[in-house]
């Protein structure tokens, strides 16, 4: 049965998406079986891995107009699956109003497909709105992408009350994974002092690995390639492979 992980931040611009396409394209070139379900309506994970949305998408599931298993398809990554999406998902929170269940759909979906999966990915909208509630309420656990820059911490506090309440109220079982720092700049004092900032509020929950900012990793997803096939040799490729490697020994997975 899969483990399902939210990358979520309501803070855009924060590596959420870059996150979820080289994490679970690198996870699944180590030899996990990983489906990595785009959940933001600007569809950059599908054009991340050069993949356009088509007719059956999440957005159809999410409205029970078909289901998930029918979204999903296989990437160029062997043993990595994406469930696709575009712009029509935007207009999901107002036609899911009067559903009942409407916080449970995305749950009830990949429940028809966790035994086929190790990890289950969700790449959350850059908001606390209906669709990333259907992803906490789907999520086992949730990974925190924060820049390294000076209002890394802002909406943070929100996102973790939010957390709480979800935890209160629709799903007990949810909690943080991991706080990921990304777009580093080691060079600088300022991201040195985000690190300890995000260390000193978040304890051991931060990850060992941060990702450096990176020319190579703003490139790739115009190529519609993961980081590790566009330049393995680049500092990105490494960090997230690093962040694999630290991510299955949490899980108790051998790398």
């Amino acid at each position: 049965m899969a483990k399902v992980i939210a990358i979520t931040n309501q803070k855009g611009g924060v590596g959420k998406t870059t996150t979820a396409v080289n994490l679970t394209a690198i996870l699944a070139d180590m030899g996990q079986r990983v489906l990595v379900v785009d959940l933001d309506p600007q569809g950059n994970t599908t054009s991340g891995f050069g993949m356009k949305a088509g007719e059956n998408c999440v957005y159809e599931a999410l409205l029970g107009r078909t289901p998930l298993k029918s979204c999903i398809r296989p990437t160029q990554v062997p043993g990595l699956s994406l469930a696709p999406v575009d712009i029509r998902l935007a207009g999901a929170e107002l036609e899911l109003v009067d559903v009942p269940q409407r916080e449970f759909r995305l749950k009830s979906e990949l429940a028809q497909v966790q035994r086929d999966y190790d990890f289950i990915f969700i790449d959350c909208p850059p908001s606390l709105n209906l669709l990333t509630l259907n992803a906490m309420a789907a999520a086992d656990r949730v990974i925190i992408p924060i820049q390294c820059e000076y209002y890394a911490l802002e909406g943070v506090t929100s996102l973790m009350n939010t957390i709480s309440r979800i935890k209160k109220t629709i799903n007990p079982r949810i909690d943080i994974e991991g706080v990921l720092l990304t777009m580093l700049d080691g060079r600088t004092n300022l991201g040195l002092q985000v690190v300890e900032q995000v260390k000193k509020h978040f304890k051991k929950k931060v990850y060992a690995t941060t990702i450096p900012r990176s020319v190579r990793l703003g490139e790739a997803p115009s190529h519609g390639e993961p980081i590790h096939i566009y330049d393995p040799k680049s500092a990105g490729a490494v960090a997230y492979r690093a962040l694999a490697e630290e991510f299955l020994k949490d899980n108790g997975v051998k790398a």
